[in-house]
C-alpha cells in the first residue's frame, strides 16, 4: 500500500466512532475498569493520546523520537503503562482534547509525507500508509476495551481489512517473538466479511478476504471480526468462531498477534479471570 489516503480516511472515522462513544461519558463512566487489568477507560484514551504523539515525533521530529525510544528500551516492562497512567491523571475533557488535536495533528502530517518516506517506530521504519494502518489497529483495539467496560456492542465494518491483513503478515512474527520457527508453507486464510452470511464451515458464501495460496494445505476460515480480536488478543480464541486446518495453522491461532511487543497474556476465555494488558504498539 503506497498510496496512505485511503487508510487515513478510515483512521479518521475509526477514531471519530470512538470519540462517539467516550465524548458522551459521565466522569464516574470515565474511571469504568476495562479488561486490562489497572486501566481504566482514561487510560485508554490515554495511551491513545501517548501513541499518537510518538507517531507524530516520528513523522516530524525524528531525533526526539529517538529519546522516546530510548525510554522505551530502557523501561520495556513498564513505559506503556507509565504513559497511560500519567494521561490518565488529567480530566475527562482536557484528555480527549488531548487525542482530538493530537490525532488531527497526525493525520495532517502523514497526509503531508513525502511519497516513499520511511519512518522511525518501535520496530522496524514505517511507511505512511503503515503507520496509519497501525494507528487504525490500535485505535480499534483500545476501543474494543472501551465498548467492553460499558458494554456496547460495535458493528464491524470494512475497515477491519486493514487490521486482518496485518494480521496475517505478522504470522511469522507471532511464532518469532515466542522463540518458535515460523512454519515454512504459506497459509490460506479465507476471512468473512462483515455483513456476508457465514456458511455452516465458517466460509462465507459471498466475496472472502483471502490471503496466500488457494491451494495452500493448511489453512485459516471464519469471520473476519473474529479474527481482528484474536490478532488483536482482545477475545480468546476459544471463543471465536475460527477454524483451522493442519498443525502450525492450529498453532497460530494459539498465539498469534498483530501487534510489536510481548505477547502478554491475552484475554480469558469467558467467565475467567482477566489477562495481562496487552502492548499494542504496530
Amino acid at each position: 500500500m503506497s498510496d496512505p489516503t485511503q487508510v487515513l480516511d478510515d483512521l479518521d472515522d475509526e477514531s471519530r466512532q470512538l470519540d462517539l462513544i467516550v465524548s458522551q461519558l459521565t466522569e464516574h463512566q470515565w474511571v469504568l475498569a476495562t479488561p486490562a487489568p489497572r486501566w481504566t477507560i482514561a487510560h485508554q484514551i490515554a495511551h491513545l493520546v501517548w501513541t499518537d504523539r510518538a507517531a507524530l515525533l516520528a513523522v516530524t521530529e525524528p531525533d526526539a523520537f529517538a529519546v522516546e525510544l530510548e525510554k522505551a528500551v530502557a523501561a520495556p516492562d513498564t513505559f506503556v503503562d507509565d504513559g497511560a497512567e500519567e494521561g490518565a491523571k488529567a480530566a475527562p475533557g482536557e484528555l480527549l482534547d488531548r487525542w482530538r488535536l493530537g490525532r488531527g495533528a497526525l493525520q495532517a502530517a502523514l497526509r503531508g509525507a513525502a511519497p516513499g518516506a520511511r519512518f522511525p517506530w518501535f520496530g522496524p521504519a514505517m511507511s505512511a500508509a503503515s503507520l496509519a494502518t497501525g494507528r487504525l489497529m490500535e485505535t480499534w483495539a483500545h476501543g474494543q476495551d472501551v465498548a467492553d467496560a460499558l458494554g456496547v456492542t460495535r458493528a464491524p465494518t470494512e475497515r477491519l481489512r486493514h487490521i486482518a491483513r496485518i494480521g496475517v503478515r505478522a504470522r511469522d512474527f507471532a511464532f518469532g517473538v515466542r522463540g518458535l520457527a515460523a512454519p515454512e508453507e504459506e497459509f490460506r486464510v479465507e476471512l468473512v466479511p462483515p455483513g456476508v452470511s457465514s456458511g455452516s464451515n465458517g466460509v462465507g458464501s459471498g466475496a472472502l478476504w483471502a490471503y496466500g495460496p488457494e491451494s495452500a494445505p493448511q489453512r485459516v476460515t471464519g469471520p473476519a471480526l473474529d479474527f481482528c480480536l484474536l490478532v488483536t488478543r482482545r477475545a480468546h480464541r476459544s471463543d471465536l468462531a475460527l477454524h483451522a486446518q493442519g498443525p502450525d495453522a492450529d498453532r497460530w491461532l494459539d498465539i498469534a498477534q498483530a501487534f510489536a511487543g510481548p505477547a502478554g497474556t491475552g484475554r480469558p476465555p469467558k467467565g475467567t479471570a482477566a489477562g495481562a494488558p496487552e502492548q499494542v504498539a504496530e
